[in-house]
């Protein structure tokens, strides 16, 4: 999911820029500092899962868990996978700090939307629960991997079979991360079913 340096263009990349620190500050605003290691802890589980990652032309496909953060983290979400999309930045030289607002945002911004959306789902039943989980992992997957089309195609029409390609190499990713969700979500609601309960 990842966009790689070089490829967008200024007024694309200055506009993810701007969405993903606004999306960051009020994620910092809204986070409860109490709530610092839960942040923490699944910053650096969307930083593992997307580490094993498979190139694709200008991006690459992997694990987001974005759907997961945005159930459990709210708006928190910005600000934890900004961190772990600048840690891989630094480390392994994924992306780049260049696209690192376009990134952000392709990623926390359906998150967010999702957990937004879906939360209120995850104080109703188990069935509720396993929809809610399903759904925020594979809708959050393929909102940015939508938006990762548009910004290659907003950048330049040339990549409409590359983004393409992209978007459909993401379908069996889609599934697994509604699934990889629904569990952890339904896990969490029998062993922990307070972490469930935020304020967005």
């Amino acid at each position: 999911m990842h966009i790689s340096e070089g490829i967008l263009t200024a007024p694309v990349l200055a506009g993810g820029a701007v969405l993903t620190t606004i999306g960051t500050a009020v994620g910092l605003k809204k986070l409860d500092y109490d709530r610092i290691m839960t942040v923490s802890l699944f910053s650096a589980a969307f930083f593992v899962a997307s580490l094993i990652h498979v190139p694709v032309g200008p991006g690459s496909v992997h694990l987001l868990l974005g759907g997961l953060l945005g159930l459990l983290l709210g708006w928190g979400a910005f600000p934890a996978i900004v961190v772990a999309l600048s840690l891989q930045t630094i480390f392994f030289g994924y992306g780049g700090m260049i696209v690192l607002g376009v990134n952000g945002f392709t990623i926390a911004g359906p998150a967010v939307l999702c957990g937004l959306l879906l939360q209120p789902w995850l104080v109703g039943s188990r069935r509720q629960q396993k929809i809610a989980g399903f759904m925020a992992g594979f809708c959050s997957m393929f909102l940015s991997a939508l938006l990762m089309t548009g910004a290659l195609f907003l950048s330049d029409q040339g990549f409409l079979r590359a983004a393409t390609l992209l978007l459909v190499s993401h379908l069996p990713v889609m599934l697994i991360e509604g699934l990889i969700t629904m569990f952890v979500v339904t896990f969490l609601a029998r062993v922990q079913p307070e972490i469930l309960s935020i304020n967005n």
